[in-house]
C-alpha cells in the first residue's frame, strides 16, 4: 500500500512539469584561487528571481526571460558581484562567476586568511532553509585537530566521548551517538562496532574533508534516523583548476615520549575545455603513545562466612551493615600505536550543460596495535572470607580484606602485522557514483552508493596469574581509591602468582550497505512571491551487519605453574599520570607471549556463541515537500517522509551455555510517517529568525534485537536480547535567532525541545529462580530534552592597532530533561531521571589572533557531567564526568603558499573519568598526556 502511495504521488507531481520557452542559466560560483564558494546567494533582482548555490558553488535559475539580465552574487566577507548575462531561449546558457574578498576593496580592514573559512561556514548556515551547523575545511585548519571527532566538539551542542585521547562517539543536544545520523557526501556511513551504531568519528582525518554539515532539524529529503541530527562529511571535490596542498610532520606524545608522523596531500585539475574535473588525495598519522589508568567497582554490601552449615551443608552467611566502598580496583597501563591511513579519489564529468556524473571515493584504514598491562584485585567475601580476616571501621567502612589478584597481559602473535599486540584492524570505504540532469524545468539526481565497515581483531591474546592476599584500602580519597599490600614481599613473590589462563580470540564485524537515491525537483510559485519549488524522491538503504568471534583456552598449567616461570617485565612508571603512588609492577612479557606456539586449544562456546549474529535491514523510503515564498521575507519548507524498515535477526540457539543446538531467526517491519515544517523569516538582510517542527526516529542496536541468552556463570550475570524493541521516535521544536556581522561574523540563540517515545535503555533486574541478575535491553515509556544554544564569533576589526586582528569564538548549550519508565532492580519505577548523554552545560571558547602572516589560537571545550548507563538502581548508575580541554596552536605564513605551524593538544591533562553515582566515587580514570606536532604546510592554486 505505502507503495501505491508513492506511485499516485510521484503521477500526481509529474503532471507539474512543463515545457519552458525561455531560459535557464546553470553556473559556478568561485573565488580568486579557483575554490568553490558554497552558498551564494544569486538573483535576479529585477525579477525578484534567485537561488542558492549548493556545496559545490553550483546553481540552477530555471525560467529566464530571454535578453540581456543583470545577475547579482552575494555572500559575507566578499564584495558584491554583477554580472550581465544574455539569456538564449530554450537554451541553458554556463556561467562561472568568481568573487573578490573585501580586503581588496577595503585596504585590508579583512583579512582574506581569516575571511575564507568563516564567511564560507556562515553563508552556508544563513542561506540553508533548515535550522544547521557549519564547519568548512578552512576553519578546521585554524584548530589543532587531526580527526573530524575533535573539530566537531567545537560545534554548539556537541559533545564527544573519547577513545584513547581522540574524539570518537558524537552525542548532539544529548542524544547518544547510535541516535543521530552521519553521512559522507549524503550516503550513509556504516559502524564497524559490534554492539551498536556508532560511527567511529576519529578513523576519518581532518584534511581529507571540504566541509562538516550539522543539521539539527532535517528536512524531508534527508534520512529520518536522526534523532540528534544529521551529520553529512563534504569531501573536497575538483578544483575549477591546478591545485597541489601538501603537508608533513612530526611531533612526540608525552605521555611515552615517542615520536608522531603525519603527512598529507591533495592534487587535483580540471580539463581545458573544463569537462573534465579530478581530485586524489591521501593521509597518515603514525602515533606512538599510551594511557595510564585506574579503575574501581563500588558497594554497599559486605557478607562473610560463619564457619556454620544449614541443614543442606551450605556456609551460613552473616550480612554486615557497611557504607560505600571499593570492592574492586584495577590498575592499567596502555602502550598504543595507531597508524590511520585514507585514500581519497573524486571525478566528475560534464557532458553538457545539462547533464553531469559523479563518482566519489574514499578508503580509510586504522591499525591500532596495542598492549596492556591489568593489575586487577578483588574483594574475597561471602563464602571465602571469615571473621577475622577483614576489619571495618567506626565508619562503616571496610578498610582490610583478602582479595583475588590477576595480574594479566594483552597482546598478540609475533608477526610483521601483529608484532606481539592485540591488532585491531578497523577500515570504512564508500565508493558514490551520481549524476545531475536537467529536462527541461524537471532538476533530476540520483547516487548509488556502496559502504564497508570493518573491524577485524584477529589472534588476541592474554595471560593471566593470580593470587590472594590482604590489602589495606585507602579511604582517604575515593576520587584516587587505592589498594596497598598489607606485606609487600608476599605481593611482589613472582613464585606466589599461579597459572589463571592463556587465551586466543579472533574477532571480526562487518557492516555493508547500499543506498541508492532519486530525487526530483520542479519550479512551483504557488504565492507569486519568487522562486519556489517542489521536490519528491525515492530512497533505499539495504544493510548486513554480521559479526563471528571465537574463542579458544590453553591448558599449560604444568608448562609454567607460576609467574617466576615465564619471562616478566616490571612495567612500574614513578610518573604514572594518575600518580606516583600506582606501581603496577611485574607482568608477562609481550615478546614471551607472542612467541608462544599455541595449539590445542579448547573452544569456549559461551564466550563467543551468542555474541554471534547476522542482521539484515532493508529500508524503504518515499517524500515530498515544498519550499515556497510566502512573503518577502517568509520562506517555508514543509513536506512527508515515510520510512518503512524491515529487519531479519539471526542468532544462535543454545543449551546449556555451550550446546549450539541451531540458530533462530526473528522478523519485524515498521513504518514511520515523519512530517516536518520550517519556517525562515528574513527580518533584515543580517538577522534571520527559524523556527522548525521536526519529526525522526532511531532504530534499535542490532545486538539487541538478536534472540539470546548469554548466562555468565561467574560474575551470576545474564544478558538477554530483545527482539520486541521497537524503534525510538520523536517530535521536535526548534526557535533560533541569528545576526551576522558585515565583518564575517554572528551572534545566534535558540531554544529546542524534543519528546521522545520508546526510548532505549538497559534494564537490569534479579531473575527470581537463580538469583543471577538479568541485563536487557527495554524500551522506556517517554523522555523529553529541553535547551537552549547561544553563538557568537567575530573578528573585532571595530578596534584599532593591534586589537583589530584578534576574533572571538564562543558557544555555550545548556540541556536538561527527564526519562520516565524506568525501572529499578526491584521493579519500581525510577524518578527524577535524567535522559543518558545529556551533559547540562557545554562551552567553547577561542581567542585568536590574526594578521596576514601570524595566526595564534588558544581554545577550549567544556561539556558537564551526564548520566552515562543507568544502573539498577542510583547507587549503580554511571556517570561520564566532566572534561575541560585547553587547546593551542600557532601559524606563521613563510610565503604565499608556504606555512609553518606547531600545535599543543591537551594542555590541562585532562583524564577521561567516569564515576559511580556520586562524582567522589571514581570507576576509571584514565590519562592521556600531552601531545605536540609541528610541521609545513604547501599550497598553490592555478586557476584556469
Amino acid at each position: 500500500m505505502n507503495k501505491l502511495y508513492v506511485l499516485v504521488l510521484f503521477a500526481f507531481l509529474s503532471t507539474l512539469f512543463m515545457f519552458s520557452q525561455e531560459g535557464n542559466v546553470k553556473g559556478t560560483v568561485i573565488d580568486k584561487d579557483g575554490l568553490y564558494v558554497p552558498y551564494a546567494v544569486v538573483s535576479i533582482p529585477i525579477l525578484k528571481k534567485g537561488t542558492v548555490s549548493d556545496a559545490d558553488g553550483k546553481f540552477l535559475l530555471l525560467n529566464i526571460p530571454i535578453g540581456n539580465q543583470t545577475f547579482k552574487v552575494e555572500y559575507l566577507g566578499y564584495a558584491d558581484k554583477d554580472l550581465e548575462v544574455d539569456v538564449k531561449e530554450n537554451e541553458t546558457l554556463e556561467i562561472k562567476i568568481m568573487l573578490a574578498s573585501q580586503s581588496e576593496q577595503l585596504d585590508g580592514v579583512v583579512i582574506t586568511g581569516f575571511n575564507g573559512g568563516q564567511s564560507k561556514a556562515l553563508n552556508t548556515q544563513k542561506n540553508k532553509q533548515n535550522i544547521t551547523n557549519i564547519v568548512s575545511t578552512d576553519q578546521i585548519g585554524k584548530f589543532p585537530d587531526a580527526n573530524i571527532g575533535d573539530a566537531m566538539k567545537r560545534i554548539p551542542g556537541i559533545t564527544m566521548q573519547v577513545d584513547q585521547g581522540e574524539a570518537r562517539n558524537i552525542i548532539v543536544r544529548g542524544l547518544s551517538p547510535q541516535l543521530n545520523s552521519v553521512t559522507l557526501n549524503g550516503s550513509r556511513i556504516p559502524s564497524a562496532e559490534g554492539d551498536n551504531r556508532n560511527i567511529q568519528m576519529d578513523l576519518i582525518p581532518a584534511d581529507m574533508i571540504q566541509s562538516i554539515e550539522v543539521n539539527k532539524a532535517v528536512t524531508p529529503d534527508m534520512d529520518g534516523d536522526a534523532l540528534g541530527g544529521s551529520i553529512n562529511l563534504v569531501t573536497r571535490t575538483a578544483p575549477e583548476g591546478f591545485r597541489l596542498s601538501a603537508t608533513v610532520g612530526s611531533g612526540v606524545s608525552f605521555i611515552t615520549d615517542k615520536r608522531i608522523l603525519n603527512g598529507s596531500f591533495l592534487l587535483g585539475n580540471r580539463s581545458e575545455n573544463g569537462k573534465f574535473g579530478w581530485m586524489v588525495s591521501a593521509s597518515v598519522l603514525d602515533n606512538d603513545f599510551g594511557s595510564d589508568n585506574i579503575e574501581a567497582e563500588w558497594s554497599d554490601e559486605f557478607e562473610y562466612n560463619t564457619g556454620a552449615v544449614d541443614a543442606e551443608g551450605d556456609a551460613i552467611l552473616e550480612d554486615v551493615d557497611v557504607k560505600a566502598f571499593t570492592n574492586v580496583f584495577e590498575q592499567r597501563s596502555y602502550i598504543v600505536q595507531r597508524i590511520r591511513r585514507s585514500f581519497s579519489a573524486n571525478f566528475d564529468y560534464n557532458f553538457n550543460t545539462n547533464n553531469s556524473v559523479f563518482l566519489k571515493t574514499m578508503y580509510n584504514w586504522r591499525d591500532d596495535r596495542e598492549n596492556r598491562y591489568r593489575l586487577e584485585q578483588e574483594i574475597l567475601d561471602g563464602e571465602d572470607i571469615e571473621i577475622g580476616d577483614f576489619d571495618i571501621n567506626s565508619n562503616g567502612i571496610p578498610i582490610r580484606f583478602p582479595v583475588e589478584i590477576k595480574r594479566q597481559t594483552k597482546g598478540g602473535i609475533n608477526s610483521d602485522r601483529n608484532k606481539n599486540t592485540r591488532l585491531e584492524d578497523q577500515r570504512m570505504q564508500n565508493y558514490s557514483l551520481g549524476g545531475n540532469h536537467l529536462i527541461s524545468n524537471l532538476k533530476l539526481d540520483w547516487m548509488v552508493s556502496y559502504a564497508k565497515a570493518s573491524e577485524e581483531r584477529l589472534n588476541e591474546r592474554y595471560a593471566e596469574f593470580e593470587s590472594e592476599y590482604i590489602i589495606n584500602n585507602r579511604i582517604t580519597d575515593s576520587e584516587f581509591p587505592l589498594f596497598t599490600p598489607v606485606d609487600n614481599n608476599e605481593a611482589n613473590e613472582l613464585s606466589n602468582f599461579e597459572y589463571g589462563e592463556i587465551t586466543e580470540e579472533n574477532q571480526y564485524t562487518k557492516e555493508e550497505d547500499l543506498n541508492m537515491f532519486l530525487n526530483f525537483q520542479l519550479p512551483a510559485d504557488f504565492f507569486d512571491k519568487g522562486d519556489g519549488f517542489v521536490k519528491f524522491g525515492l530512497r533505499g538503504r539495504f544493510k548486513n551487519k554480521v559479526r563471528d568471534n571465537d574463542f579458544f583456552e590453553f591448558d599449560l598449567e604444568d608448562t609454567f605453574p607460576t609467574m617466576s616461570d615465564i619471562t616478566t617485565r616490571d612495567y612500574s612508571d614513578t610518573d604514572y599520570l594518575a600518580g606516583s603512588e600506582y606501581q603496577i609492577g611485574s607482568f608477562a612479557s609481550e615478546t614471551w607471549l607472542g612467541d608462544l606456539n599455541l595449539v590445542d586449544g579448547e573452544l569456549v562456546f559461551d564466550e563467543f556463541l551468542r555474541a554471534n549474529f547476522d542482521v539484515e535491514e532493508n529500508v524503504f523510503a518515499g517524500y515530498a515537500m515544498a519550499n515556497q515564498k510566502v512573503s518577502d521575507k517568509l520562506t517555508v519548507l514543509a513536506g512527508l517522509r515515510i520510512e518503512n524498515t524491515n529487519i531479519t535477526a539471526k542468532g544462535n540457539q543454545i543449551e546449556d551455555e555451550e550446546d549450539l543446538v541451531g540458530s533462530v531467526t526473528e522478523e519485524s517491519s515498521y513504518t514511520n510517517l515523519l512530517p516536518s515544517v520550517h519556517l525562515k523569516y528574513d527580518l533584515n538582510p543580517k538577522t534571520v529568525l527559524r523556527f522548525a517542527w521536526t519529526n525522526t526516529l532511531a532504530r534499535p542496536n542490532y545486538a539487541d534485537l538478536i534472540p539470546s541468552v548469554d548466562v555468565v556463570g561467574s560474575d551470576e550475570e545474564i544478558f538477554l536480547g530483545n527482539p520486541e524493541l521497537d524503534p525510538t521516535t520523536s517530535m521536535a521544536f526548534d526557535l533560533m535567532g541569528e545576526y551576522y556581522f558585515n565583518s564575517v561574523g554572528i551572534l545566534s540563540g535558540g531554544l529546542f525541545y524534543k519528546d521522545l517515545e520508546d526510548f532505549i535503555y538497559t534494564s537490569q533486574f534479579e531473575d527470581d529462580v537463580t538469583g543471577f541478575d538479568i541485563f536487557q535491553p527495554q524500551n522506556g515509556d517517554g523522555a523529553t530534552i529541553f535547551g537552549a544554544e547561544f553563538a557568537f564569533q567575530r573578528r573585532l576589526d571595530f578596534l584599532s592597532g593591534f586589537g583589530k586582528n584578534l576574533s572571538i569564538y564562543l558557544n555555550y548549550t545548556y540541556l536538561t530533561s527527564n526519562a520516565d519508565g524506568v525501572a529499578n532492580e526491584d521493579g519500581d519505577e525510577r524518578t527524577d531521571l535524567d535522559l543518558p548523554g545529556t551533559s547540562p552545560n557545554m562551552f567553547n571558547a577561542s581567542l585568536a589572533y590574526n594578521d596576514k602572516k601570524f595566526n595564534i589560537r588558544l581554545s577550549a571545550n567544556y561539556s558537564d557531567a551526564y548520566i552515562d548507563e543507568i544502573g539498577g538502581s542510583a547507587f549503580e548508575d554511571r556517570y561520564y564526568d566532566e572534561q575541560f580541554l585547553v587547546d593551542f596552536n600557532v601559524s606563521f605564513a613563510v610565503s604565499v603558499n608556504l606555512t609553518v605551524y606547531a600545535d599543543l593538544n591537551n594542555v590541562t591533562n585532562q583524564p577521561l573519568r567516569y564515576y559511580q553515582g556520586v562524582r567522589s566515587r571514581t570507576m576509571q580514570a584514565e590519562y592521556y598526556g600531552r601531545r605536540l606536532t609541528f610541521g609545513l604546510k604547501y599550497d598553490v592554486f592555478k586557476r584556469k
